[in-house]
């Protein structure tokens, strides 16, 4: 298993490789959270290209063009060293990250805390639900992950209300949804929630909205409002780094 540092090495080499390109990236799942302090070991790089031009094959294809350490493997190859999986704006309904909203944590670009937060209860009920027995386990970890990134935001002062208003309203509506689903099913997260805003007339989007301080719509910058269409589910492929060749 690849330690923190060497994911940390394999994220700043591909996020290079998309910068020649004029890509913007972020960084989502168990690299992200830790980047935030939650303290479960990642196993894998997961990448958001910041990108509606390029289908995830052409990404694939810039990474290993670009740096031989990178090859492509079957998704499930039980012998891949590690895991690069690049995802982008619209699978997994991942929706658009202006350049501004991205955090650079230790030199590596994270996915906005809020936005990782939601993200991650979307893989809670998703890993919950799976009719694949093998990812129902996952839960579990996101469950990890989701109660230290509450206390990372109530530590950081950032509330539902302040930081998801660029967010698009369903993606938003979705993540209310979860979050009620997840104080039914762990009652002793209700104080957490609380201390990021939910229940203190969050709960929807005109919540949300009407929370915040802008009056508004249309003074959210013009490129936050930017909603990309949803896409299919991605083929099973990832780009592979062996560390032997870092």
């Amino acid at each position: 298993m690849a330690t923190t540092s060497e994911l940390h090495d394999i994220a700043k080499k591909a996020a290079r490789i998309f910068a020649r390109y004029g890509l913007g990236c972020c960084l989502t799942g168990g690299v992200a959270c830790a980047l935030y302090g939650t303290t479960r070991s990642p196993n894998g790089v997961d990448l958001v290209v910041l990108t509606s031009e390029h289908e995830q094959e052409e990404l694939k294809r810039m990474l290993v063009a670009a740096d031989a350490q990178f090859y492509l493997v079957p998704s499930k190859d039980p012998f891949a060293t590690y895991k690069v999986d690049l995802l982008a704006p619209g699978i997994m309904h991942i929706p658009d990250v202006p350049a501004r909203r991205v955090e650079t944590i230790r030199g590596l670009p994270a996915m906005p805390l809020m936005l990782l937060l939601l993200m991650k209860l979307q893989a809670w009920t998703d890993h919950r639900d799976s009719p694949k027995h093998y990812m129902r386990p996952k839960q579990w970890d996101d469950v990890h992950d989701i109660a230290q990134l509450l206390d990372v935001a109530a530590a950081r002062g950032e509330t539902l209300g302040a930081q998801t208003r660029w967010l698009p309203a369903d993606f938003v509506d979705a993540g209310m949804r979860r979050i009620r689903e997840h104080v039914a099913s762990f009652p002793e997260t209700k104080a957490k929630w609380k201390a990021v805003g939910y229940g203190h007339g969050v709960g929807s989007r005109a919540a949300v909205t009407s929370a915040s301080a802008l009056s508004s719509r249309q003074q959210i910058a013009p490129e936050e409002r930017r909603v990309l269409p949803t896409r299919t589910t991605p083929r099973n492929w990832s780009a592979h780094c062996g560390l032997d060749d870092l």
